[in-house]
């Protein structure tokens, strides 16, 4: 399939999915685009991606049945592939990538166990054997996913060590990164208006995202 029709059908998933904030009832517009584009490129590799756009979405609305549905399809595609010879392609997906779309899956839908121990792996495929970052942004997210599963659990200091780890990071990832902060976020709101060290945190997150309105909880 032709680079452009590819960006085309997955772009177009990935927007409304960007976008499902703002309107409610977007994610199902997600669900409409992806499967279309998952019809569409049956036999090729960004029907993966698509397959974990729709899980994403069923994840924001909350159906944890059909976020398996749409994760067994991506997986189960995934398996009758080749490995992939170049990782690094936008196209591509890998066992890796896969895993990491599935990781925020289960954060979304409160599979806590499921998203710390994907995340846990995105970080070990992720980091060389020196501490380096190979997939800084997924090592990010992976490490926020740390933060909201340990914030679920009570523990705050270590809730606040792993996002304060994620956002030293690359600050071209910081709006994407404070999108996905946004979960932790509502969790410190929810179970920590008291604690000091979280008022802290909301106060840094609300500065990085001045430049990036609407990423943050009202």
């Amino acid at each position: 399939m032709p680079n452009q029709e590819r960006d085309s059908l997955q772009g177009d998933a990935v927007v409304r999915e960007q976008r499902h904030e703002a309107v409610p009832e977007l994610p199902r517009g997600v669900i409409a685009a992806a499967r279309a584009g998952a019809e569409t490129a049956a036999h090729d590799g960004v029907a993966v991606q698509l397959d974990a756009q729709e899980a994403k979405a069923w994840a924001r609305i909350g159906d944890c049945r059909q976020v398996e549905v749409a994760l067994d399809k991506g997986r189960r595609m995934l398996e009758g592939m080749p490995h992939p010879e170049n990782l690094d392609s936008h196209f591509v997906v890998d066992p890796a990538k896969f895993g990491f779309y599935a990781m925020d899956c289960y954060r979304l839908v409160g599979e806590d166990k499921l998203a710390r121990t994907l995340a846990e792996e995105v970080l070990r495929v992720g980091t060389d054997f020196d501490g380096t970052d190979r997939s800084p942004m997924r090592n990010a997210e992976a490490r926020v996913t740390l933060g909201v599963t340990a914030a679920r659990e009570g523990d705050l200091e270590q809730a606040l060590i792993m996002d304060a780890r994620a956002l030293e990071g690359d600050r071209q990832s910081v709006p994407s990164l404070i999108m996905t902060s946004r979960e932790l976020a509502a969790e410190m709101r929810r179970r920590y208006t008291a604690e000091p060290a979280a008022q802290v945190y909301l106060n840094r997150l609300r500065t990085l995202a001045e430049e990036k309105p609407g990423f943050l909880p009202r």
